[in-house]
C-alpha cells in the first residue's frame, strides 16, 4: 500500500479531545514540547517545534527552517493554528509569552521537559503563569489508535515481512551480522519505508544471549540460533518484529529453547484482549517460561506499545498498571537468553480487537515462525 492509498487521519479533532482533560489536570492550557506529541496534534514532522494548546486557539512556534513546511503540513492536516516563526530562541520565547498572556495555569509535559528548561520557563518565559507538571496527557490520547493509524502500522509491518522474505534465503551463505542488518534496512526502504524504527538487531550464536546486541562482523554459522529484531517507519508510524531462525538443525538444546519461547509467545498472544491487564499478558508468557525452568533467562518485559514511537504506552510488563483497550497496538515478545550459547525471541505486533471478538487481537506481523531455514 502506497502513502497515497493510506486512509486519511483525523488530526484536526485531536486538540479538542485533549482539552477535555484540562480541568482534571488542573490546567488552562498545555505547552506541548515532545515532538511525537506535536506531530500527533498537528501533523508537523520537523525536528523543532512547540505547540501551545490554549482554551480557544492553537499556537505553533518553530524556527525559520520550517516556515513553509509548518504551513504546508498543518494546512494539510486541517489544523487551524497561529503559526509563529522565531529565528532565534528569544523570538520564540516572545511569541509564546504573548500567546500565553492571561493563562493562569500552564501545563508542561513533565516527562519531556528538562530541569533546566523548567527553570528557564519559570524565570524567563512564563513569569505570570503557574507552571503545572502534567503526566502523559497526550500519550493517553495516543493509547487507542484510529483505524488510519493502525493502517500505517500494518503497512510498516507488511514491509518488514516482505524484507525478511527476501533476506532469509541469503542467510545460508554465511553473511556477517552487519550485512544482514544492512540488507533488511535497504529492502524496507526500497518498499517505501522512510527509515528504520530502530537499529536492527542481528545476533548470531552466542551474541544472541544479549537481548539488544549490536550487529557485528561475526558471520552466521550453520546450526546456531539467529535473532532478527527489526522494523520500519511508514508515514511516522513504526513496526516491530522479531524472528529467531537457524541455518540447519540447531540441535536439541536450541530447539528446546525455541519451543519454549514459541509456546510462551502463543500464550501471550492468546491473553491479549480488551479489558485485560497488561500485567496478565506478561504473566501468561512468563508462566510458560518458568514452567520450563528458564524463568531466570527471561530478563525483560513481554512487550510495549507501538505507534509514532517504537516504545510507547502501554507497557506489557509484570509491573504495568495499564489495561488493554480496543485499538491499542502492542508487541508480544518473550525471550530467553543463555550466556555463551545464544538466545531466542519471538515477537509480533498486534492490535487489540473490540470486546466480543472470538480473537482478542489481530497480528499485524505475519512472517512465518519456522525455526529451521
Amino acid at each position: 500500500m502506497t502513502l497515497a492509498e493510506l486512509p486519511s487521519m483525523d488530526v484536526a479533532s485531536r486538540a479538542s479531545a485533549l482539552r477535555s482533560g484540562f480541568e482534571e489536570a488542573g490546567i488552562d492550557a498545555l505547552l506541548v514540547t515532545r515532538l511525537p506529541n506535536v506531530r500527533y496534534l498537528t501533523g508537523f514532522t520537523g525536528s523543532a517545534g512547540m505547540l501551545l494548546v490554549g482554551p480557544d486557539e492553537l499556537v505553533f512556534v518553530t524556527d525559520g527552517r520550517y516556515a513553509e513546511q509548518a504551513a504546508d503540513q498543518l494546512g494539510a492536516a486541517g489544523i487551524e493554528a497561529r503559526v509563529e516563526i522565531g529565528v532565534t530562541q528569544a523570538a520564540q520565547r516572545d511569541a509564546l509569552q504573548g500567546a500565553a498572556a492571561g493563562i493562569a495555569r500552564l501545563g508542561l509535559e513533565a516527562h519531556g521537559v528538562t530541569w533546566a528548561q523548567q527553570r528557564e520557563f519559570a524565570s524567563e518565559w512564563f513569569t505570570n503563569a503557574e507552571l503545572v507538571p502534567t503526566l502523559q496527557l497526550v500519550e493517553q490520547r495516543r493509547l487507542v489508535k484510529e483505524a488510519a493509524e493502525v493502517a500505517r502500522i500494518a503497512a510498516a509491518c507488511a514491509i518488514a515481512d516482505e524484507a525478511l522474505a527476501v533476506v532469509a534465503p541469503r542467510l545460508p551463505d554465511g553473511p556477517a551480522e552487519r550485512e544482514v542488518a544492512l540488507w533488511l534496512e535497504l529492502e524496507m526502504r526500497q518498499r517505501g519505508a522512510s527509515g528504520v524504527s530502530f537499529d536492527p538487531i542481528v545476533a548470531s550464536g552466542p551474541n544472541g544471549a544479549k537481548p539488544h546486541a549490536r550487529p557485528s562482523n561475526r558471520r552466521i554459522e550453520p546450526g546456531e540460533l539467529l535473532v532478527l529484531d527489526f522494523g520500519c517507519v511508514v508515514d511516522g508510524y513504526c513496526s516491530d518484529m522479531t524472528r529467531t531462525v537457524s541455518v540447519g538443525d540447531p540441535g536439541a538444546s536450541g530447539s528446546r529453547l525455541y519451543d519454549v519461547v514459541r509456546a510462551a509467545q502463543q500464550a501471550g498472544r492468546e491473553a491479549v484482549r480488551a479489558g485485560v491487564a497488561c500485567a496478565d499478558v506478561d504473566r501468561a508468557c512468563r508462566e510458560v517460561v518458568e514452567a520450563a525452568g528458564l524463568g531466570d533467562a527471561f530478563v525483560h518485559a513481554t512487550g510495549h506499545g507501538v505507534g509514532l514511537e517504537i516504545h510507547e504506552a502501554p507497557r506489557v510488563a509484570a509491573t504495568a498498571r495499564d489495561t488493554l483497550a480496543a485499538g491499542s497496538v502492542v508487541t508480544v515478545e518473550p525471550g530467553v537468553y543463555v550466556r555463551g550459547v545464544g538466545g531466542v525471541r519471538i515477537e509480533d505486533t498486534v492490535v487489540v480487537l473490540p470486546a466480543g471478538n472470538d480473537d482478542g487481537c489481530q497480528p499485524l506481523t505475519a512472517f512465518p515462525k519456522d525455526l529451521v531455514l
